[in-house]
């Protein structure tokens, strides 16, 4: 039997692990913890060159991941896995509810918000869920979260021309952030430096009205923004 391959990634190392492992415990599972995104992409990488099985589910802390996207020289795991792993199931585990940025995370790619306290039936269900197409949402969740999509239809036109405020040269970057690339990949692509390519994201932030890359990703994909070409 198959097993259901889940990568834990967590900033509180030891909640990680007891989840990891109470995971694996199922018949049907098996799951690794980290406690970074640098060390979930250096995770991924290596079953990927490895020839492993890839990974189904991806369990996300919402905090983490939010933490990473917010400065420029790392890469939101969330935005990566969405573009480069589309077969790759992303669930955020947040340590509490918040309408607006589980509309984002889903706007994002993301196929479920869960709370960290859930009881472990649950989770498995979302993961199961998920792996069937499923978007799973706390129930108490969905009025907001609907209601945050709702007004993200509304207000496609003003993120559209909130991108076409930005040059040419910060287009180019918004698109190599649609595409998963971090600050140091960017300046390599485009021949900058990588202190111009902090620039450059700093003021696409600014000009799109965000705070993190994840928020800048969700709202140049609302708006039609393509991602950057893969790398030739």
């Amino acid at each position: 039997m198959d097993r259901i391959r889940v990568l834990v990634v967590d900033g509180h190392r030891i909640f990680a692990e007891s989840l990891a492992t109470a995971l694996t415990a199922e018949q049907d599972v098996e799951a690794t913890a980290v406690g970074t995104v640098a060390a979930a992409l250096h995770v991924i990488e290596r079953a990927r060159a490895g020839g492993e099985p890839p990974y189904d589910v991806l369990l996300l802390d919402a905090d983490l991941d939010g933490a990473a996207a917010a400065a420029p020289e790392e890469e939101s795991l969330l935005a990566m896995a969405a573009e480069r792993l589309p077969a790759l199931r992303s669930v955020m585990l947040a340590a509490e509810d918040d309408a607006a940025q589980a509309a984002a995370a889903l706007g994002a790619g993301a196929s479920g918000w869960v709370a960290k306290d859930s009881s472990l039936a649950r989770l498995l269900q979302v993961i199961r869920g998920v792996l069937r197409g499923e978007t799973h949402v706390p129930p108490a969740l969905l009025t907001g979260v609907l209601r945050e999509l709702h007004r993200d239809r509304h207000h496609r036109s003003e993120h559209q021309r909130l991108v076409e405020s930005l040059t040419p040269r910060e287009l180019e970057v918004l698109r190599c952030m649609l595409a998963g690339l971090g600050r140091k990949a960017v300046a390599e692509r485009l021949y900058l430096s990588p202190h111009t390519v902090r620039t450059h994201m700093q003021n696409v932030l600014g000009k799109l009205g965000v705070h993190s890359t994840l928020a800048a990703v969700a709202l140049a994909r609302r708006a039609g923004v393509p991602p950057a070409d893969p790398a030739t």
